[in-house]
């Protein structure tokens, strides 16, 4: 699950250190002057002396405990469970929202500019300067910056920082910073990475996010090492309280060294955000109705539609409502493993894809609550339709002899079926593909020319989601396919998933919403196929997919970049590594009323731990104060 993440600058009073330039404009953005804060394309909102983001509420009250579950995450985190507070390596299961506890260069994970598309203001380091060459950056920061235990933030602990991600990091870090040659400390508060010059401008946007750490702590400490001893922090959070695998209480930093910075400004509001571990979807669930549990996004159809009739609900104190999603593209799909032998006929992968029956399952599961995706990139600009533009042609056409011919047509789009449960003239169709890929019926299944069978085991960790996969296990065993679903712990899942050890598993997840050359690599490009841990879950190592990635991080204005993204999207569709799924146009939530916040909501994030605030009366009107 990748996502945009920042924030930056002066409090009330404080004497701004870089100069009111014109809103700069990253792309084209002048060298050798300080930046206040970089956008891919087009003009910063914010000037200079923003006092804070038009999103939030300045004088938003602090205090209270927010207890939620967290709907997404990042890096090595799990929701289920945890054996780490280590959030930024490969193994191990890490809670949610550990990356509140750290600064960044700028503009950070929970906070970001949500009302721009790709805007970072500086945080830890108040200006960036950029290169002649466009290679390397440098940045002043913060004098004022501290850790948790009061020593200085300095150039050299971030410096530190970025070469140990670049060796041990997670691979979201690890791969973003293959292209970055050097990270070094000019004095204690300049930074200068430089890069290869194979890298994309853009590439910066998303590695000034990434969390700062303290050099002395891992010095002392193993970057590697599993352990729920939480390592020192920097941010508006600190870990609190801890049970193992159960709960993890965040308790906000009263002399946080940034809570007066603009970009701070009317976040971090709750004295405390806890969260509980539930490994059952419907445990969780009740946890809302008593009030264990005060905020939940809900991710299944059935009960959304079915069981929010509790008495809290009849009475006023819990709130049902939709929030609309952010204007970021998105992904919700199976991949199938390329790793194994059998799966790498592309003709095997549309036969599987064939067999789910998303009409049938829209109607009789999912309460008409899901819309069928078609690509990498829903609900965004970045998603092929109708017959490629001759901008896109001239990205495709050098790159034909290595794509699927259904490139060059309509974009692929998934089969509709007749909502049968088992179309049959659909199901003829994936037969007939197989046997042309070398499938013969021996009984009743599927096997090739040594005698193997055709075997597909889809994995997960949540049971609540086989009489989703049933069904569609049930149309491939119809064809001869040995299919079957696994069901395993969730920490077994994450080890089974970081070692790429599935048949087949679904993965979902949102992109920046100008995506860079770095989100597509983690997730499509060869260079991520054999890194374990990595969000290449199909081990895609295709060349014409490299290239066009490659094409997606030259880009030079918006408009270039939507026809790269649309090319790519067009090749990944036809290869068939991934088969999209569903999507949800709106965010359903549920929370008793008890909190404030201000509408709208942001276009680009939705972070209600850090924007929402507990509000007394509110509180004291249900019985909750």
């Amino acid at each position: 699950m990748r996502a945009s993440r920042r924030e930056f600058l002066a409090g009330a009073g404080a004497a701004l250190a870089v100069p009111l330039l014109p809103k700069a404009v990253f792309a084209a953005s002048p060298t050798g002057t300080p930046l206040y804060g970089l956008s891919a394309f087009g003009d910063l909102k914010y000037p200079a002396d923003f006092k804070h983001f038009d999103y939030v509420n300045p004088n938003a009250q602090k205090g209270g405990t927010f207890n939620f579950q967290p709907p997404n995450w990042v890096y090595n985190q799990n929701v289920q469970t945890f054996n780490t507070l280590n959030s930024f390596v490969a193994r191990g299961d890490a809670p949610p929202r550990m990356e509140m506890c750290y600064d960044s260069l700028m503009t950070n994970k929970s906070t970001t500019a949500l009302d721009e598309p790709d805007a970072v203001y500086g945080l830890l380091a108040e200006s960036v300067t950029i290169s002649g060459d466009r290679n390397s950056f440098e940045f002043s920061l913060r004098p004022e910056a501290r850790f948790h235990d009061g020593s200085p933030i300095t150039a050299e602990d971030a410096a530190f920082t970025f070469r140990l991600y670049k060796q041990d990091g997670h691979p979201d870090l690890l791969l973003t910073l293959t292209e970055m040659t050097d990270a070094v400390a000019l004095d204690a508060r300049r930074l200068r990475l430089t890069f290869s010059g194979k890298h994309s401008e853009r590439t910066v946007l998303n590695v000034v996010t990434f969390p700062i750490l303290s050099k002395a702590y891992f010095t002392q400490n193993k970057f590697d090492s599993a352990g729920l001893k939480a390592p020192l922090g920097s941010g508006p959070y600190k870990v609190g309280r801890v049970v193992a695998g159960q709960t993890i209480e965040y308790e906000r930093v009263p002399d946080y060294w940034g809570k007066d910075l603009a970009v701070n400004r009317g976040v971090y509001n709750f004295d405390r955000l806890r969260i509980e571990f539930y490994r059952d979807r419907q445990v969780s669930f009740e946890a809302l109705k008593k009030g264990d549990v005060r905020y939940r996004q809900e991710f299944t159809s059935r009960t959304w539609a079915t069981a929010y009739d509790f008495p809290a609900i009849a009475q006023g104190k819990v709130v049902k409502r939709e929030f609309p999603s952010e204007k970021r593209p998105s992904m919700q799909a199976m991949a199938i493993n390329l790793r194994r032998p059998r799966f790498q006929d592309v003709r095997v992968r549309r036969a599987i894809g064939m067999c789910f029956d998303f009409e049938w399952t829209k109607r009789n599961l999912f309460y008409d609550l899901y819309e069928r995706s078609q690509s990498c990139f829903q609900r965004s600009d970045y998603m092929a339709e109708g017959m490629p533009s001759p901008e896109e042609l001239a990205l495709l056409e050098p790159l034909r002899d290595k794509l699927q011919p259904e490139v060059f047509g309509e974009a692929v789009i998934q089969p509709v079926s007749n909502a049968s449960g088992r179309d049959r003239k659909l199901l003829g169709a994936a037969s007939r593909l197989l046997a042309e890929a070398g499938w013969k019926r021996s009984g009743s299944l599927l096997v090739d020319d040594k005698g193997e069978t055709l075997a597909v085991e889809l994995l997960d960790d949540d049971d609540s989601l086989t009489r989703i996969l049933a069904p569609w296990v049930e149309n491939m065993r119809a064809i001869g396919i040995d299919a079957s679903i696994r069901i395993v712990d969730t920490a077994q899942f994450q080890a089974r998933q970081s070692d790429f050890d599935f048949d087949m598993v679904m993965m979902a997840l949102s992109f920046n919403a100008t995506p860079t050359m770095d989100d597509m690599e983690t997730i499509f490009h060869s260079r991520a196929a054999n890194v374990p841990s990595s969000r290449n879950l199909p081990g895609t190592a295709d060349p014409a997919v490299d290239a066009l990635i490659a094409a997606v991080g030259k880009a030079a204005d918006r408009k270039s970049l939507i026809v790269a993204m649309r090319a790519l999207d067009r090749v990944l569709r036809a290869r068939q590594d991934w088969i999209p799924n569903w999507y949800s146009a709106n965010h359903r939530a549920a929370f008793w009323d008890m909190f404030g916040f201000k509408e709208p909501k942001p276009d680009y994030g939705f972070p209600v731990e850090a924007l929402w605030w507990y509000d007394e009366d509110k509180a004291a009107a249900i019985g909750k104060a």
